[in-house]
């Protein structure tokens, strides 16, 4: 199989139809067959005609598919969401409400409500397993980034907020929103998503001068001294590229973003990066 991201002709080839989508849904949640909740037979499970909603072949007990998830009790169009969610796969710097409501004749208000719970689920689904293990280096650092609060106007006006983030060299990253850079708000980060003993390259800011201390083996870049790669070979390069992606994405696609919607956008920047080595998972065709 190839590991390339679907094209859009693929993809209305794989969904088009509202069926085509509901089926798509069913299969990966529950497969072609399986144990019914109420008869507790290994059934085959048919299409209930008008409804979203799959029947047992022996007993008829439904399954709704769309339970649990962003689509549940929405009248959005199963064939909406998929190609909102195919866009959030094949963008690299994002997509804006705005656009959805273009492209799809919806109001702002559901263009807005299904992005944000797709950044939601994007952000669920990649979760945040440890990196550093195997001995792979973890390059951390921390940048800021913007939102304007309402009412306010003028980019000095703007509210920063320090964002942190911890990404192993050829593998996948971790960003959060953290209080401040000193260690207090720094090192559980750290802590908790970086295995102990790993490697872990940072500039020299002083909120890191305890990672030895804590059982990891660090080594710094000087900025500085106007060097971006010491005598050992550390730097943080690696992320320091993800934070210029993170902002290219957000400034250039939605201009600006709250602090209160801050985390589901670093979810979903996270994602479609540690995705990046195989495209074709983030709409995955099912198995026979």
């Amino acid at each position: 199989m190839s590991n390339k991201a679907p094209t859009l002709r693929q993809f209305q080839d794989r969904f088009p139809t509202e069926e085509s989508c509901l089926d798509h849904l069913m299969r990966v949640r529950f497969g072609d067959r399986h144990d019914c909740a109420k008869c507790d037979r290994n059934a085959h499970f048919y299409r209930v005609k008008a409804r979203r909603s799959f029947a047992c072949e022996y007993c008829g007990a439904q399954v709704y598919p769309t339970a649990g998830t962003p689509f549940d009790k929405t009248r959005t169009p199963l064939r909406d969401w998929f190609f909102v969610m195919f866009q959030f796969c094949a963008s690299r710097n994002g997509v804006a409400a705005k656009e959805v409501e273009r492209q799809l004749g919806v109001t702002y208000k559901t263009a807005w409500r299904m992005c944000h719970m797709i950044r939601t689920y994007m952000g669920m689904v990649d979760g945040d397993s440890p990196l550093g293990g195997s001995g792979a280096v973890v390059e951390i650092d921390e940048t800021q980034i913007g939102g304007h609060e309402p009412g306010q106007r003028g980019r000095s006006l703007a509210k920063k907020k320090v964002v942190m983030g911890m990404l192993e060299r050829g593998g996948r990253v971790t960003t959060t929103v953290v209080a401040n850079w000193k260690i207090s708000s720094l090192m559980p980060q750290i802590t908790t998503h970086v295995v102990k003993g790993a490697t872990i390259n940072t500039d020299f800011m002083r909120s890191y001068r305890r990672l030895t201390a804590m059982g990891y083996t660090h080594d710094k870049v000087n900025h500085n001294a106007g060097r971006y790669v010491s005598d050992t070979g550390a730097h943080v390069q690696s992320i320091e590229a993800y934070w210029a992606q993170l902002k290219r994405g957000i400034n250039g696609t939605h201009i600006h973003v709250s602090a209160k919607h801050l985390p589901k956008y670093l979810g979903e920047f996270e994602y479609r990066y540690n995705m990046r080595h195989e495209p074709h998972l983030m709409l995955r065709p099912v198995d026979n």
